[in-house]
């Protein structure tokens, strides 16, 4: 995944830079380097995916600039030799080796012509001047902050920056910092040229694009797996890969030991598909043992985010002991374009679109996040065929009133897209939704309800909870969560903007409780 990190101005404190920096070497564990640009420094933790050889590491330079970037740039080949036509060479196979190159040609025009999920931090020496940028979904991280100078600081995670900065913040997706300002380059959460294709229409390209997404992450010098809940999304993205390799992919799922909801349906998947399988088992005393590691490594409070990284995170670090697997594809983001359960109740197509511009224009703090955190942190890549920006383009501008729930059945696009092609068995693709957070096992939720509310008395949680104006808790779990984050992020809660909640201002949506379970629609969902 690496790990990148910078400070951005001179007379930096080399010493206080590592410090911070090594919080991350899970990220990149295969090499490191900090190098001083003579204008400060810029940090690299490797996690060898592209472009194997020690020449693929950076920082890269070009003249007297510098550049470290956390990305995979799709189609760079072509692009590589373009500029070799412009007289530019290369030493190594990295994709991100293009990207100096890249920016002496185009300047900051360059953002929005990448297809990638991507963060760097350019030096450029020529003007003395640092340039940042993060892909418009935001799924590679990105943070800053500012020291007690004014200086600015970058980083892959908030963990790098504490201690150095007093107000840690997320880097906004799709823009690009220059000049001391973050200016917007690309916002594809937001629908600028509506598309009003027919239902078959839709369908065939929705199909062909979420192919593409996918044929373009399985190219990779090191090993892949497969996340696989038994799950629409996970299950789709694995059933196309398996169509496009010619070996058996490897597939991995995990539940919880009493009741593994997920790994039924996932070895259902796996078995059609004929994917090499493995099932990860969970312990309520493992969910709790881990709770507090897991709160760390997001950096976040939030209810949704928490309960759902507990099974990602055990089963990526079965993957990371057990395995030499080094890139993990993933089903996010597919509940962002195409509706949860809770997104039935919207009450127009309107109220349907601007919901899912919002949740898309936040993933970077939720579910990518999860994502991201919960894989890296076992020095393991997490690609994300849903969050392909051209799949995302054209889901995010087709016309709403075809994505509400008027058939039936949640997603019923995606599920359209893919019927009678033999992709998955029927009752997979037609399947209710189970939420991610609650299908691990059902139980699993309740432990953590249980244990949350073992260690306050309601007067308790009532007096604990009145120290935070921001997101304030409104459980004992949430308190639980807010008090373990405050732990290792003090005062840092403004990181998110606020929890993973149904919109309230929708009836049927005013609920306590993030999880779908409490909705009037969940029906056979999980089961």
């Amino acid at each position: 995944m690496c790990s990148i990190m910078g400070y951005c101005g001179k007379d930096a404190d080399l010493e206080k830079f590592k410090k911070g920096f090594e919080r991350t070497i899970s990220r990149g564990p295969d090499d490191s380097r900090i190098v001083d640009t003579g204008n400060g420094l810029l940090g690299f933790h490797r996690l060898s995916i592209m472009g194997l050889t020690p020449s693929g590491m950076q920082p890269f330079s070009l003249g007297n600039s510098y550049v470290v970037c956390n990305g995979e740039l799709y189609g760079f080949e072509a692009e590589r030799e373009k500029l070799k036509e412009k007289g530019y060479s290369f030493q190594s196979d990295s994709d991100c080796e293009i990207i100096l190159p890249l920016y002496r040609e185009y300047g900051t025009d360059m953002f929005a012509m990448l297809d990638a999920e991507f963060v760097c931090i350019i030096y450029d020496g020529d003007t003395d001047e640092y340039i940042a940028a993060r892909d418009p979904i935001g799924i590679r991280p990105l943070y800053y902050g500012y020291d007690e100078k004014g200086v600015i600081l970058f980083a892959s995670e908030p963990k790098n920056l504490v201690g150095l900065s007093s107000r840690i913040m997320p880097f906004p997706p799709g823009h690009y910092y220059k000049g001391g300002e973050f200016i917007p380059y690309a916002n594809i959460s937001h629908a600028e040229h509506p598309i009003h294709d027919d239902l078959e229409t839709a369908c065939r390209q929705i199909r062909e694009k979420l192919i593409s997404g996918v044929k373009k992450r399985l190219v990779s010098d090191s090993k892949l797996g497969f996340l696989l809940s038994g799950g629409l999304d996970s299950s789709l993205v694995c059933a196309i890969a398996a169509s496009q390799c010619d070996h058996p992919i490897k597939t991995f799922g995990i539940g919880m030991s009493e009741d593994a909801i997920d790994l039924k349906y996932a070895k259902q998947v796996a078995d059609f598909i004929g994917a090499d399988h493995t099932e990860v088992y969970m312990t309520p005393e493992e969910v709790i043992d881990s709770l507090e590691k897991v709160i760390e490594l997001l950096g976040t409070y939030d209810i949704t985010t928490i309960r759902a990284s507990m099974g990602m995170y055990l089963v990526c670090r079965a993957i990371h002991e057990k395995t030499d697997i080094r890139v993990i594809l993933t089903g996010e983001i597919s509940d962002e374009l195409f509706g949860y359960k809770y997104t039935d109740f919207a009450p127009s197509a309107e109220a349907f679109q601007q919901e899912s511009e919002k949740r898309v224009g936040e993933l970077h703090m939720y579910d990518v996040l999860r994502a991201d955190r919960c894989i890296s942190v076992n020095s393991l890549e997490a690609r994300v065929p849903f969050g392909d920006l051209d799949f995302v383009d054209y889901v995010m501008n087709l016309d709403p009133e075809m994505k509400l729930n008027k058939y039936g059945k949640g997603k019923y696009l995606l599920r359209h897209a893919f019927e009678g092609l033999n992709y998955l068995p029927d009752s997979i693709l037609w399947r209710e939704k189970a939420a991610f957070s609650d299908a691990v096992g059902h139980s699993m939720v309740d432990y953590l309800k249980d244990y949350a509310a073992s260690l306050y008395t309601d007067e308790e949680f009532e007096k604990l909870r009145t120290k935070y104006d921001f997101a304030a808790p409104f459980t004992k779990e949430s308190l639980l969560y807010r008090e373990i984050f405050e732990k290792y992020y003090p005062g840092q809660a403004e990181m998110i903007v606020d929890f993973w909640m149904p919109n309230k201002e929708w009836e049927g949506c005013n609920v306590s409780d993030p999880s779908a379970r409490v909705l009037s629609n969940y029906g056979e969902s999980g089961k």
